[in-house]
């Protein structure tokens, strides 16, 4: 690499950490205000909390990449044309085929490290994320641990907890069962424990009373208790994970259900195809939206009010090619044997910034328009 190819190489480079990281940070304060509230809504630690948007960050990043390459590429661009450093390598020969390899080599190592995050890093992520969110969901001593507030832990069964001390000790509890629509139940007590014996999670409580309605004979029975336990284990969901999602499962194992069809059965053929292009997919659109945003900007002139009008059809191009790959993927579900239009919008911008660069590299084709214009003039 020459001196200048560094020099631009780490201009896009430092821009592409500093726009990953805008970014990151805007999308992840968006999404992270109602995962907030899930979470310590349902009772968990701000750990988990932490937890969970640790794992969802893989995605964030995958999400985010593209327009940072973008950026850095325009932005760089942009600027070292502002600067006329561009200007004074094309008058000493360089062209803008030989000046875009830094560009092609930004592309490339941002497509390793999408390769990274898309093949291997998201869908562990995901995988880990999809058990963890069954564990949260089945853990209901996290659940009731809410002052204040009428519970549902499942469907039939309120629980009211009035004050929870330090040492675990509930105070003023009160628990509606309707599960059984004949015969419900509800229980009321001064204090309560929650204590784990035998692997079941049961709710003591102490110096409360018991009151059983019996519709068919229309009686209301009560009970004072000195303390009674009551299990509180079958409310749990099943924490099992009966069908991973396909954004959670292995590359490796998508790769040999597209061999066998049946390896997943749950999901269809075409589903299988598309998520398994997909992840390679976001990794050629990396290059491809670093070359449209360089070659873009090199069709403009140099001027110090900047390259406006290109920075916009480049804009313009990035957000073609975003809602064409969003059109691409309902087709390759439906027919399988399509996956290679996952990979066509790269191609479209790569063939694009070909095109841009050829009519960069030859000026002639850009003043021909005005050259005629003047010749006719009288």
């Amino acid at each position: 690499m020459s001196r200048f190819d560094g020099y631009f190489l780490r201009q896009l480079l430092v821009l592409f950490g500093f726009f990953t990281l805008v970014l990151v940070g805007v999308f992840w304060i968006t999404r992270s205000v109602s995962l907030f509230d899930r979470v310590i809504s349902g009772g968990q630690s701000a750990m988990v909390f932490l937890e969970f948007t640790a794992l969802t960050l893989p995605t964030l990043i995958r999400t985010v990449m593209p327009m940072a390459v973008f950026a850095a590429a325009v932005y760089a661009t942009n600027r070292l044309s502002r600067e006329s450093e561009l200007t004074v390598m094309l008058a000493t020969g360089s062209s803008p085929w030989r000046l875009a390899r830094a560009v092609v080599i930004f592309g490339v190592c941002a497509g390793l490290m999408m390769a990274v995050i898309s093949v291997f890093l998201r869908p562990a992520s995901l995988e880990q994320l999809e058990r963890r969110q069954a564990e949260v969901a089945g853990d209901v001593t996290a659940q009731l641990l809410n002052e204040g507030e009428f519970m549902h832990p499942t469907e039939g069964v309120t629980v009211y907890i009035g004050r929870v001390d330090l040492d675990g000790t509930l105070h003023q509890v009160f628990v509606s069962d309707a599960r059984d629509s004949e015969n419900p139940a509800s229980y009321s007590s001064n204090t309560a424990y929650l204590v784990n014996s035998g692997g079941n999670m049961n709710l003591v409580m102490v110096d409360g009373i018991a009151l059983r309605l019996d519709k068919r004979g229309n009686t209301l029975s009560s009970t004072l208790f000195e303390d009674a336990s009551y299990d509180i284990s079958s409310m749990a969901e099943n924490t099992e994970i009966g069908r991973r999602s396909l954004e959670a499962t292995p590359t490796s194992e998508l790769l040999n259900a597209q061999e066998d069809a049946t390896a997943l059965g749950w999901y269809s053929e075409g589903q299988v195809i598309e998520e398994l292009h997909q992840r390679f997919s976001w990794i050629t659109i990396n290059i491809a939206v670093a070359l449209v945003g360089y070659s873009a900007l090199m069709l403009g002139s140099f001027s110090r009010f900047g390259l406006w009008p290109q920075i916009f059809s480049a804009f313009t191009i990035l957000v073609l090619l975003e809602g064409f790959r969003g059109t691409v993927s309902p087709i390759v579900i439906a027919d399988p044997a399509l996956w290679l239009l996952l990979y066509l919008p790269s191609g479209i911008g790569i063939g694009i910034s070909v095109v841009f660069l050829l009519i960069a590299g030859r000026p002639i084709l850009r003043r021909r328009g005005r050259v005629t214009q003047i010749a006719n003039t009288p």
